[in-house]
């Protein structure tokens, strides 16, 4: 395939990824949008040719993210593998949004329509959960940025 003779940085091959999925997505569509026709019609795009596109676009998805993945447990990033920064990033990911949804529900007011009504308090302490969200937030950033650099500056294996 082509794409294995190609010299290409990390992020343009993350970029052709994102391109191929939107073309498979596209793909898929189309074969769906012609694969049945009223009786007497005609098809306006062939089925059988759209979907040997398609194959050939699962083809190189599939040796593309292998290149990727490849690329990402052979880099390092201050330490440790790229692979390993990026699953810190996305747990860092759920823990600011988890942690945003208490903090949320936390810091909601309920309103009491009499005095006699039962009064919700909050357990938990609201200040120190939104400074902990702000330390996530800026580990985050920082290692999202790095990540990024390297994705520029490392070439696809």
């Amino acid at each position: 395939n082509y794409l294995l003779a190609i010299v290409m940085k990390l992020a343009e091959a993350l970029s052709i990824r994102k391109d191929l999925q939107a073309r498979i997505a596209q793909l898929v569509t189309r074969i769906e949008n012609n694969v049945k026709v009223q009786e007497g019609d005609k098809v306006a795009e062939e089925p059988n040719e759209l979907m040997e596109e398609l194959e050939n676009c699962h083809t190189q998805l599939q040796e593309l993210i292998f290149r990727i993945n490849k690329t990402n447990m052979h880099t390092d990033l201050q330490g440790r593998t790229l692979t390993e920064a990026m699953a810190e990033k996305e747990v860092l990911t759920m823990r600011i949004k988890a942690l945003r949804s208490i903090y949320t529900t936390a810091s909601s007011t309920t309103s009491r329509y009499s005095r006699t009504e039962i009064k919700d308090v909050t357990v938990i302490d609201t200040k120190a959960l939104h400074e902990k969200i702000d330390r996530y937030s800026a580990t985050l950033r920082t290692l999202d940025i790095s990540i990024q650099e390297k994705n520029f500056t490392t070439e696809l294996m």
